[in-house]
């Protein structure tokens, strides 16, 4: 064999590493250049993100969508509306949309006194879209886990212009112990649909930012519903056991030291 058989075969094609990569992300990476600007396609791939992402914003939070399917699990509903009265004040007054409306405060406190552990309200947030096709799926994982767990769940409030801090408000009118808010988060050029959970212990509306858990990112290609189900339920036991949320309450429901729940329904029904 002569040297030159020797040598080893060169590619015939040089593979660019950053291909490799975008099989594992939706980030926008790798897009390529045509001289000194992106290609077409691309240009067209980011135009077509952004109008999603306005979209979702803008959408309609249509509730009376939700609700056959809530109650079909069992759960009641109620519908309120935050102070903001239309789309445009609740993007231009975030303030407005942290609390209640004067008629909702009124409806909430004419209703029958309740004995309520957890509150779960349905909200819009900056994408309904998110909320439409992550809210139902995600409370069905979750249902299993909060009847393991002999946590009384109140009816589900469904509320319109709402942000985070909204749950809170609700939730001291309703005099729940604790309270998770599932609203729409902001929208990514890559997820327009995206499920934010908050949950406070002993809400009220003096409580800040740094007195929630926040679990973020729920959807089938973001946190699965029944990952985001178990860690929610995984920080409400703790919460009912240690009577707090927040940075004090760290999220450890990914640690395998930690067994799985053990507290029954008599350890966590005290008062808050």
């Amino acid at each position: 064999m002569s040297k030159k058989d020797d040598k080893p075969a060169l590619p015939s094609v040089h593979l660019n590493p950053w291909q490799t990569l975008r099989q594992f992300t939706a980030a926008r990476i790798a897009l390529g250049r045509t001289g000194a600007s992106l290609p077409t396609d691309e240009v067209l791939r980011f135009g077509m993100a952004h109008a999603q992402a306005r979209d979702a914003v803008h959408q309609p939070f249509n509730s009376q969508e939700l609700e056959p399917e809530l109650q079909a699990l069992g759960l009641k509903t109620l519908r309120v509306d935050s102070a903001a009265p239309d789309r445009t004040t609740y993007l231009c007054r975030p303030d407005l949309g942290r609390k209640l409306s004067q008629e909702s405060r009124a409806f909430l406190r004419a209703l029958p006194a309740q004995d309520i552990d957890l509150l779960l309200v349905v909200a819009d947030g900056l994408s309904s879209k998110a909320v439409h096709r992550q809210a139902v799926p995600l409370i069905t994982a979750l249902l299993p886990h909060l009847r393991a767990l002999g946590i009384k769940v109140g009816p589900v409030v469904l509320a319109h212009q709402s942000r985070v801090a909204l749950g809170d408000d609700i939730a001291e009118t309703m005099k729940a112990k604790a309270v998770a808010i599932l609203l729409g988060e902001r929208p990514g050029l890559s997820s327009p649909d995206s499920l934010g959970i908050y949950m406070t212990w002993g809400p009220h509306t003096r409580r800040r930012e740094s007195e929630r858990n926040c679990i973020s990112n729920v959807r089938p290609e973001g946190l699965d519903y029944p990952q985001a189900a178990f860690k929610l339920a995984w920080l409400l036991e703790q919460a009912f056991v240690r009577r707090l949320s927040g940075v004090d309450l760290k999220d450890e429901s990914d640690n395998a030291t930690i067994p799985d729940f053990t507290s029954k329904a008599d350890n966590l029904s005290g008062e808050g």
